[in-house]
């Protein structure tokens, strides 16, 4: 009876400790990476990835966000691993209103910004006092503000560094640039609803974000009066906690991104509306 019950401890023994060591190498081979990410492009392009990683030994689970504050406010408070779907300037000025400390771990791509318009087919035609519709991101003020430069509408002041210049008046006039054109900016309204707007609305411009556009079935390189170009400091980043940069999960993600087969993808499927970035 003693020597059944020592040999029964024995196996037991063996067995919970095949089983910790299968849990082990199990969670090692198989990590669960959450993203979170605007639904175009950012979302499609993770997908394509999500085979990539998984030989790397990553699941990598997307979960698509419709507008630009609730997926910092997720990777905040841990649930999220990273997120995809801002430019360095947004992340910024996050970080300087919220107190958070979230850092790039790469560029991705570049979303060429566009002005739009149902009234005007060629800027030189645009009249003076023309509207613009622009978002509630005070980020993209400065893009803007570079893309209506590069018509002669407006123009930027010395000294004023261009992706930091805003909509900001003092005594009645534009702070950070002069008003050529004398454009009258509306009310900033989200930019989730900037292509509705844009069907329905009155005003001569609208100032679209790519990923939107692209949601409501605009093309860019076609429908864009005014479009930026791949010099763009707006690249689209992986953004994550502070340190979490560091992760290998998070290296291979970013990795993968810059991989000539999700290169390939995005040159391919978006033709020039999302350019890829691979430094």
């Amino acid at each position: 009876m003693k020597k059944l019950t020592a040999w029964t401890l024995i196996l037991a023994l063996v067995l919970v400790l095949a089983a910790c060591g299968k849990s082990t190498s199990g969670n090692a081979a198989n990590q669960t990476l959450t993203v979170g990410a605007s639904a175009v492009p950012h979302a499609e392009i993770l997908k394509k990835a999500i085979p990539l990683l998984k030989k790397k030994g990553i699941d990598l689970k997307v979960k698509v966000f419709q507008d630009y504050v609730l997926p910092n406010k997720a990777l905040t408070s841990k649930q999220l691993d990273a997120n995809y779907f801002q430019h360095i300037p947004y992340l910024d000025l996050y970080n300087k209103q919220h107190n958070t400390d979230l850092v790039n771990a790469g560029k991705i791509h570049i979303e060429p910004f566009g002005i739009y318009s149902k009234k005007y087919k060629d800027v030189s035609s645009i009249k003076d006092g023309a509207t613009v519709q622009i978002s509630n991101n005070k980020a993209e003020q400065g893009r803007i503000l570079l893309l209506l430069q590069t018509k002669g509408l407006v123009k930027i002041k010395s000294g004023i560094d261009p992706v930091a210049a805003t909509l900001d008046q003092k005594n009645g006039k534009y702070k950070d640039f002069d008003n050529i054109k004398h454009l009258k900016f509306l009310q900033p309204i989200d930019p989730a609803i900037l292509p509705k707007a844009y069907q329905h609305s009155a005003a001569d411009l609208f100032a679209i974000n790519t990923n939107f556009a692209l949601q409501a079935n605009l093309d860019p390189k076609k429908d864009a009066l005014i479009l930026e170009g791949a010099s763009s400091p707006y690249a689209n980043i992986i953004a994550v906690r502070k340190g979490d940069q560091n992760k290998k999960a998070i290296k291979e993600l970013v990795n993968v991104l810059h991989s000539k087969t999700i290169q390939d993808f995005i040159t391919k499927h978006y033709k020039g509306a999302v350019l890829p970035v691979s430094e």
